[in-house]
């Protein structure tokens, strides 16, 4: 007789450094299962599906597959196990080919020759098995997000995977991309692989899963089927209240047109892109994936080449050469990559946070005043509930949430007028994701123009005043506040 679950934790536990990241967690999940795994950020959610992957050592606990106690102490054992797990930053090699990366793991078998043209045609058997047409020659560097996620899903299946983890799979992803992912896993669930799915889109989870567990400050805070439970009910247990409010209100108040770019060109990815912002004013940016929303901002920052257009701030015609210009001119930038271009993860929230604002922290010769950075740093860890045990902690160490208030307070003690928002709460919780809403509305009604772009449509329509649309690194056209529907946003993204 076959076991009832593919896969259960029982009773685990596991702390760093005296902090209980997990407490007694269970979670049992069955074959051909979509288990959705939500908290907030800090919750656990990482921890215990590494714990599973072998990628971390439990403290305490049982793992069993198939009925069977196993003890997977790293990540081979994870995979001997039939697991295999997706984490939300790919573990691809961009100068490798598609069927390379698949097959990885044999390149080091001892073998005299490779066979390529069988590797290649399995691998391009094993993803038209999942419904997609991507060469196996191709080199990772040359493919979309989406379909790099395919090859990651792939890779796993590869070693006969019984037990898929996906870390955020759809942040990164398109509605019409995201929609072929959530085929993909029901064809999957189908076969009877078990899929352990972790989300911050609430609204994924009524798609995709079959149950969901809940983690608040490493506990089982709920488990149910899905059909059992509400949206409200999901978030009351997540963040321990109810959440009135998901998009905080506020008074709109608009000064006067402050910050204007026209004519804005880069190559073929953005063209002749214009908009303004007023005093205290929220801009959204939305469009599908490719749209040129990102490419249009670092154009404006310099971060990358524009070949032609104009910035004025003030009325004042801006001449930025570089990102350093466009700083000392007033402008700020979150980046959309936040690991690798917002944050230097091995550095200290304290060296982080002071990045921006060296000059006001050093003396004539240059040398940093510890005392005034240490109050510097500690008044904005305060104001944006940095959570963290001290300015000392490494950036590495936190929360993607926290993570990303790092990255905004750098800007908030500087004087900047112009404020750009790269997804700013992609990869955080619900609860995080208010708290970044109160600071955006705070800044703005302190006067500081924001702009704010989001592949979320909902998040624009809650946050924005004004939302700009984008297709094919063009503008489609600016949508006022009382036009404001999902519908009518997406029939001009997509044309």
């Amino acid at each position: 007789m076959s076991p009832e679950y593919r896969v259960e934790l029982l009773n685990v536990s596991k702390s760093f450094g005296g902090i209980n990241a997990l407490q007694k967690v269970t979670l049992k999940s069955k074959p051909g299962e979509i288990h959705a795994l939500v908290g907030e950020n800090g919750a656990g959610k990482s921890t215990l599906v590494k714990i599973l992957s072998g990628a971390c050592k439990k403290d305490n606990g049982i793992i069993k597959i198939d009925g069977v106690e196993v003890e997977i102490k790293n990540p081979q054992d994870g995979r001997k196990a039939g697991i295999g797990i997706i984490y939300q930053e790919f573990s691809l090699v961009p100068d490798l080919s598609v069927s390379e990366n698949i097959y990885l793991h044999t390149l080091s078998e001892k073998k005299i020759f490779m066979r390529w043209q069988k590797m290649n045609r399995n691998a391009n058997e094993l993803i038209t098995s999942l419904g997609f047409a991507i060469n196996p020659l191709t080199k990772i560097r040359d493919l979309s997000i989406a379909d790099q996620q395919i090859v990651e899903i792939a890779k796993a299946l590869s070693e006969n995977v019984k037990i898929l983890i996906l870390d955020e799979p759809t942040a990164v992803l398109a509605p019409n991309e995201t929609s072929l992912l959530f085929d993909v896993l029901k064809r999957l669930k189908q076969k009877g692989v078990t899929i352990i799915y972790i989300s911050h889109r609430i609204e994924e989870i009524f798609i995709i899963a079959d149950s969901i567990t809940v983690l608040k400050d490493g506990r089982v805070s709920g488990c149910y089927l899905v059909p059992e439970i509400n949206k409200e009910d999901i978030i009351k247990l997540m963040i321990g209240r109810k959440l009135n409010a998901y998009f905080p209100k506020r008074e709109i108040i608009h000064g006067d047109e402050i910050f204007k770019v026209e004519n804005i060109c880069v190559r073929d990815k953005v063209k002749n892109v214009t908009f303004s912002v007023h005093e205290g004013e929220i801009l959204g940016i939305t469009g599908l994936v490719g749209s040129g929303r990102t490419e249009t901002v670092r154009a404006i920052f310099s971060a990358d080449k524009k070949k032609s257009g104009t910035i004025r701030l003030n009325g004042v015609d801006l001449n930025i050469a570089s990102p350093a210009d466009a700083v000392s001119s007033g402008l700020g930038l979150v980046p959309e990559d936040r690991k690798n271009q917002g944050i230097i993860l091995p550095m200290s929230i304290k060296c982080n946070i002071s990045l921006t604002n060296l000059g006001r922290l050093s003396n004539k010769l240059g040398f940093i005043k510890n005392k005034k950075e240490n109050c510097y740093t500690l008044q904005l860890m305060e104001k944006l509930a940095i959570k963290a045990e001290s300015s000392e902690v490494i950036v590495s160490d936190l929360s993607g949430g926290n993570q990303q208030k790092v990255i905004l307070a750098k800007w908030l003690g500087i004087d900047c007028k112009v404020l750009f928002l790269d997804e700013p709460t992609r990869g955080i919780d619900v609860g995080a994701k208010v708290e970044i809403y109160n600071l955006i509305n705070e800044l703005a009604a302190k006067g500081m123009c924001i702009v704010m772009i989001s592949s979320e449509i909902l998040e624009v329509m809650g946050v924005c005043d004004r939302i700009l649309v984008m297709k094919e690194g063009a503008v489609q056209d600016m949508i006022e506040k009382d036009e404001f529907s999902v519908e009518h946003i997406l029939r001009i993204a997509v044309g």
